[in-house]
């Protein structure tokens, strides 16, 4: 009789129990693992998944280990990477939408963000940005957080005229609405932000909350730090997955996924919640930052400016006009609720 080898007996063991090997997806993930909430959030989201699944198990990879951020989409699509954590507002440039299920200028906070993802056509007209533009990629939402800070700068703005002429990293439609107020922007990856601020190839920068560009040391440039985040209100983060290789597994694995992000989505709200204003503390009382709000005039401003962007983008993509008229609508049934139980905005 032929003796069997330690591999056969396993695969006896796991066909006699039921059980099946363990698909593995490498996931890119946008946001470098040492950065608190932001990077922190793709770390979490593989511990909840490989802790309660049987049969798939992610391998978290930081920004640029498989591929750089900017080229996670067409990688996940293709089928070089199996899946990425990162927000669709990095997609901007290539479908005029994307912006609109990340994070939205003068848009919905948190709540009201999944209440039109989760439970009003949000995440289906997410999944059709997605198909009408040829990509093979299977997306939910995994994560979401509050307002970020609009922005550091190296020097006081007391005007909307002294943006004008600035260098300045931008992220998603926030950047367009920059623009027309006379800001050169670009997207940077946070990895490259600071380079930038200290060579002077740019002037300012917004990336993400107090606690994550503290730990990028935008305050020792820029001491000025401007809010709120009107530009992002709240932000979405997304899994995306291969569809091929979503396909291919169980419905109970698929359910399990989706059952981490939704996790994933509650703890990296409350973490972003709890940790910032000790970040701010610090950045005040240690590291000689200016916190300073934007006037009720310059809001006015930058909204005007952005309720042109978005004409202008409704009007030349039908996508965006798809999807920008659908959370429109949805704000107008909203705002019975939401204009009842919240606090006007100052400069309404």
């Amino acid at each position: 009789m032929k003796i069997k080898t330690m591999a056969a007996v396993s695969c006896l063991s796991l066909a006699a129990s039921g059980a099946s090997a363990q698909e593995v997806f490498e996931m890119t993930s946008a946001f470098g693992k040492n950065l608190p909430v932001l990077g922190t959030a793709a770390v979490n989201f593989v511990e909840k998944i490989n802790g309660i699944s049987e049969g798939v198990e992610f391998e978290h990879f930081d920004p640029g280990e498989l591929v750089p951020v900017l080229e996670a989409l067409d990688a996940v699509s293709s089928g070089s990477v199996d899946a990425a954590y990162t927000t669709s507002g990095y997609w901007q440039g290539k479908m005029a939408a994307a912006g609109l299920f990340a994070a939205v200028p003068f848009g919905p906070e948190p709540g009201e963000m999944l209440a039109w993802m989760l439970y009003d056509d949000g995440l289906t007209l997410m999944r059709e940005m997605y198909e009408t533009n040829g990509y093979n990629v299977h997306v939910m939402p995994c994560g979401i957080y509050a307002p970020e800070t609009s922005g550091w700068f190296k020097e006081e703005i007391n005007s909307i005229e002294d943006l004008q002429g600035l260098n300045m990293r931008f992220f998603g439609l926030g950047a367009e609405v920059m623009q027309k107020l006379g800001v050169s922007t670009s997207l940077l990856a946070g990895g490259d932000i600071f380079p930038a601020l200290e060579r002077g190839a740019i002037d300012a920068t917004e990336f993400s909350m107090p606690i994550v560009d503290a730990r990028l040391g935008f305050y020792n440039i820029a001491k000025f730090n401007y809010f709120p985040g009107w530009h992002q209100p709240s932000t979405v983060f997304e899994l995306l997955v291969n569809k091929d290789r979503w396909e291919e597994l169980d419905e109970r694995s698929q359910k399990q996924i989706e059952i981490a992000c939704m996790a994933n989505v509650t703890d990296n709200f409350a973490e972003g919640e709890a940790v910032n204003f000790p970040a701010m503390i610090d950045n005040v009382e240690n590291r000689g930052v200016t916190i300073k709000q934007w006037t009720p005039e310059q809001l006015r401003a930058f909204e005007a400016a952005w309720l042109e962007v978005a004409a202008e983008l409704a009007e030349s993509d039908e996508m965006f006009a798809k999807a920008w008229a659908d959370l429109q609508e949805f704000r107008e049934g909203y705002a019975l609720w939401g204009n009842n139980i919240n606090l006007p905005r100052p400069w309404n």
